[in-house]
């Protein structure tokens, strides 16, 4: 079958390489609805952005600021010997996907269709490959975290019925994003609510304001989000963030959701034993389905005991509706909600998002991408979602190869997982009735389980340098103790505590004088 994809440039084969090479003059590419796919053998990144996603092993996206679309920023990234350039610094170059067509001279073997194909006998699997893996990544994503996104609206003062509706929403706007940016440019660009995000929003708890207050830093943050994608220096002041401390202020964030499977043992035994064995002997043999059977044998106890003690369910309160709520400032919600969500979900989603995507050969049209995820959590925020973002950890499942062999057929996976959530949506209130009639401490149970791999990157990345350890820890402490002051939460005060010792011990050590090594120093006598 003929492809109805556009045509690309044809380049030079470069001696050595087996797959089609991208054209590294093409500036116009950024706004051709084209796949964006690179070499299969992964981006070569050479020069390491000395930031805060840097120094986590991330890229950083830049803002072209050049007529000829080329970042001149000093920590502008180069890939394949070029820089990183624009849709939000992150350029998208042609693939010759019409080589010299018959293997030879280190040109790729081609399909039916004239696409580049890795080694192999080159059979295509059929559309059920891709649909299957978007079902699957739409499932596994879904069922993981949504745990921890009702834990953090019901915190911030939502009603189940507000939660719910927080649910249902971001379930639809995250699905349309990726309905519309995987068929835009043929790239298996997925999206995600932000966990971090609502991990920190349980452990902030309610703000001055209520739940309007916090409809109103939702909003905040998704025009915080559009800007990123046009404004290069908001994205820059993000990365300058020291990494130790943007990861030490989420893993005090997620520390107390981590215990709360610790103290539901002592309130539902019975059900939370049987959850976490599950979960652990899962996490033995196939981790990636750990939290799926973790939820799946918590369904099953609450409903055991649902039964056992007759408990009745508002049957009019699963059928899925929206909650609106008017937006209301309150500087107590910008300072201590909006901006330390913004952070974490530009820190912990958006940037490792693009370095994944990157790992599997792809290049997010980063200025789309920011453009969408921020419009989409404006408008879901009057119904209670937080935020949307791109996804990091599950964009895997969608962009590996196991999704596809062919690199310009795993979109169909993204597109699968955007119509798998909008289905999920629609479980929403459901999910939400069930939750409140279940035994106290087994939600709280999965979401802390759910949470723990994060946790301890997290940790490893706000300990794990010697020379920055102590604002790391410290920082970590303020998140995790949970206090506020002048209504603002402990995430915010973390991040200006961490940065203060940081200040502090870095004019310390910039005074030190060097210490000379064991064999340099002189001899004494």
């Amino acid at each position: 079958m003929a492809s109805t994809e556009p045509q690309t440039s044809e380049p030079a084969p470069r001696s050595g390489r087996t797959s089609a090479e991208p054209d590294p003059n093409s500036t116009d590419a950024r706004d051709q609805p084209w796949d964006g796919v690179e070499p299969w053998d992964g981006v070569d990144t050479r020069q390491p952005v000395q930031s805060a996603a840097a120094q986590s092993g991330l890229v950083v996206p830049e803002i072209a600021d050049q007529q000829d679309g080329i970042a001149a920023a000093p920590n502008a990234v180069l890939l394949d010997g070029h820089a990183a350039a624009s849709d939000g610094g992150v350029r998208k170059r042609n693939v010759g996907a019409r080589g010299a067509g018959d293997g030879s001279d280190g040109a790729a073997r081609l399909n039916d269709d004239g696409v580049a194909r890795p080694d192999g006998d080159g059979a295509d699997p059929g559309i059920w490959q891709p649909v299957s893996a978007g079902i699957v990544a739409a499932l596994v994503g879904f069922t993981s975290t949504f745990a921890v996104v009702l834990a953090g609206l019901t915190k911030m003062g939502a009603t189940p019925a507000q939660a719910a509706s927080g649910l249902l929403a971001i379930c639809a706007t995250q699905a349309v994003g990726m309905l519309v940016l995987s068929r835009r440019y043929r790239m298996p660009i997925a999206l995600a609510w932000s966990t971090p995000g609502a991990a920190l929003l349980a452990g902030t708890g309610a703000v001055s304001g209520g739940w309007p207050a916090a409809i109103g830093a939702f909003a905040v943050v998704g025009v915080l989000i559009v800007l990123n994608g046009f404004w290069q220096r908001l994205g820059r002041l993000i990365a300058a963030i020291p990494a130790e401390i943007a990861q030490a202020m989420l893993a005090g964030v997620l520390m107390p959701l981590c215990l709360a499977p610790m103290h539901a043992l002592t309130v539902s035994p019975a059900i939370v034993i049987p959850v976490i064995a599950v979960w652990l002997v899962l996490q033995r043999f196939a981790p990636r389905w750990a939290v799926l059977a973790a939820f799946a044998t918590a369904a099953i106890g609450a409903g055991i005991d649902i039964g056992i003690e007759h408990r009745r369910l508002d049957l009019a309160a699963m059928v899925p509706r929206l909650e609106l709520t008017v937006p209301h400032w309150s500087w107590p919600a910008m300072i201590g909600v909006a901006i330390p969500l913004y952070i974490v979900t530009m820190a912990a989603q958006n940037i490792p998002g693009v370095a994944i995507m990157e790992s599997y050969g792809f290049r997010v049209p980063w200025r789309s991408a920011m453009t969408v995820t921020g419009i989409g959590t404006v408008l879901g925020a009057p119904a209670g979602a937080h935020v949307i973002n791109l996804a990091a950890i599950s964009a895997a499942l969608s962009a590996a190869p196991s999704a596809h062999p062919n690199p310009r057929r795993r979109w169909i996976a993204v597109f699968t997982v955007g119509c798998s959530y909008l289905v999920l949506a629609l479980v929403s209130g459901a999910l939400v009735v069930l939750a409140a009639a279940a035994p106290k401490g087994v939600l709280e149970t999965v979401a802390g389980l759910a949470l723990i791999a994060t946790l301890g990157t997290a940790l490893t990345a706000a300990l794990g340098a010697a020379d920055h350890r102590i604002e790391g820890a410290v920082t970590f402490l303020v998140a995790a103790s949970g206090f506020a002051v002048f209504g603002i939460g402990a995430a915010f005060w973390a991040l200006v505590a961490g940065l203060l010792v940081r200040g502090v011990l870095s004019t310390r050590r910039a005074s030190d004088p060097p210490r000379p090594r064991d064999g340099e120093r002189p001899a004494v006598g």
